[in-house]
């Protein structure tokens, strides 16, 4: 919907007119495009106009709803389906094919999808805190089919709490070792 393409993908894809290497040192333009994606072939110092950028969206977009449709056997709700094509759209059709998460939701256990979802929080091997927001917000928005809130949204775990020498058995036992 235009909807989850505005609050998901592009919120999260942003659009850059000239050719960048992602954080997985993949060539990129545009809202996201890879050449894995299809035609054109990012290639270093390529630049593209905003009609462009558009215009390689819609197509991409078709590859991916494609899948989404192909591999999804449950009934979606509208939401439910932007999700899981902003998720095609950033990890691949072929990562989604694979996963648990399709396994989860052709089972029809929906509700294990959030947890699911924030599996794939890494690109080159190392967590990346753009992508720990995106899969909060497909996460919150497969769950209620609303945007979440830039506020809610946060990078790290929750804090250990940290206790004191006396409040800890470790503590206790040294002092009675000693």
């Amino acid at each position: 919907s235009k909807e989850g393409i505005d609050a998901l993908l592009k919120k999260f894809e942003g659009c850059k007119l000239k050719a960048y290497k992602c954080p997985a040192g993949i060539w990129t333009i545009g809202y996201g495009h890879t050449s894995a994606a299809g035609t054109p072939t990012v290639i270093d110092g390529m630049t593209i106009s905003q009609k462009q950028a558009e215009d390689i969206l819609r197509q991409d977009l078709v590859k991916y709803e494609t899948a989404v449709q192909g591999l999804v056997t449950q009934n979606l709700t509208q939401h439910q389906f932007d999700v899981l094509v902003d998720f095609c759209y950033n990890a691949g059709a072929g990562a989604l094919k694979s996963s648990t998460l399709l396994k989860k939701i052709n089972a029809g256990d929906f509700d294990a999808v959030p947890a699911e979802l924030m599996k794939w929080t890494k690109g080159g091997g190392k967590v990346l805190p753009g992508l720990v927001r995106r899969r909060q917000a497909e996460s919150a928005w497969w769950s209620s089919g609303e945007p979440v809130d830039e506020q809610e949204q946060r990078t790290d775990p929750d804090p250990v709490p940290v206790r004191t020498m006396a409040e800890s058995k470790q503590g206790n036992a040294a002092v009675i070792t000693a």
